[in-house]
């Protein structure tokens, strides 16, 4: 099934979404269930909605980031939350959605991606209710949730159920059509340094150090799926990032581009981790622009 496809109605005894609040002008629905996986707490999101009567909207998934260990779906990270980001992707005509995945501490790699499928699956078999057009979805991640965004936009609808995770609705795509990545990682085996010691983030999520897990480390990295049919893909790095060396955008980049992919480069001078040291509003203006151009 393809993005564009109608999806079928998902089973209407489980995952039924809750009721919108209306909170001033927007929707929201908070704490939606989008799966249950045994043993687990309830995968969540929340999502909101301009109010104003307008034809189904187009869908931003945003992926929080905190190195695969902490962070949450309802705040930013400290640097980036003067940006205003959701409110600015609301102000666009764009839904939001704000989704959960297990962390390293609960589960390793792949159940961060099984988590992000089941979320857009959920969106997607649900749009009519939601007010979504099922044809228009995008997705954008920061950090380690720019790593799961690639990953979640260069796997959509692969049969691999290692890949695609078995839990929430079923038969519906799980794939998206565009995707901004903001300075993740591209491949864990050529991040080196302090990347493959046993306590890193990267190995953590693994379940060991990265170099003496090569398999899973190559199923983990973006540059792994790279493909001729990938959505449109716009990434962006500081050129001044000690977390995650600009060289992993670059190499994605590169292979994307090596295959004639939809893919750009911004290398944002001097910036660091979190774009610090950068002004953010024309890097949040970049990215809607992306979105508005390949989503429309």
């Amino acid at each position: 099934m393809t993005a564009e496809s109608t999806p079928p109605p998902p089973d209407p005894h489980r995952y039924r979404p809750p009721a919108p609040v209306l909170d001033g002008d927007r929707l929201c629905w908070r704490d939606a269930v989008v799966a249950q996986v045994p043993g687990f707490r309830p995968l969540t999101l929340d999502l909101f909605r301009p109010a104003a009567p307008a034809p189904p909207r187009p869908l931003i998934i945003w992926v929080h980031g905190g190195a695969w260990l902490f962070g949450s779906n309802k705040s930013e990270s400290p640097q980036l939350a003067a940006a205003g980001i959701p409110e600015r992707i609301l102000a666009a005509g764009f839904a939001l959605a704000r989704v959960t995945y297990r962390l390293s501490g609960e589960a390793r790699f792949p159940a961060q991606l099984h988590d992000l499928k089941a979320a857009v699956r959920w969106l997607r078999g649900y749009a009519a209710e939601l007010g979504l057009d099922p044809s228009r979805f995008g997705v954008w991640g920061e950090s380690a949730g720019g790593h799961l965004a690639s990953l979640t936009a260069l796997t959509g609808d692969d049969p691999d159920p290692a890949l695609a995770g078995r839990d929430g609705v079923r038969g519906v795509s799980d794939a998206v059509r565009s995707a901004v990545i903001w300075y993740g990682p591209g491949n864990f085996l050529t991040m080196r340094g302090s990347h493959d010691e046993p306590d890193s983030p990267e190995s953590r999520l693994l379940g060991g150090p990265v170099q003496e897990l090569p398999e899973e480390a190559t199923a983990a990295a973006p540059v792994t799926y790279v493909a001729a049919e990938a959505p449109p893909m716009l990434l962006v790095h500081g050129t001044g990032d000690r977390v995650v060396p600009a060289a992993q955008s670059q190499e994605l980049h590169d292979r994307l581009a090596a295959l004639s992919a939809p893919v750009t480069l911004r290398l944002v001078p001097g910036a660091d981790h979190c774009f610090v040291g950068a002004d953010l509003d024309p890097l949040v203006t970049e990215a809607l622009s992306h979105f508005t151009a390949t989503l429309a």
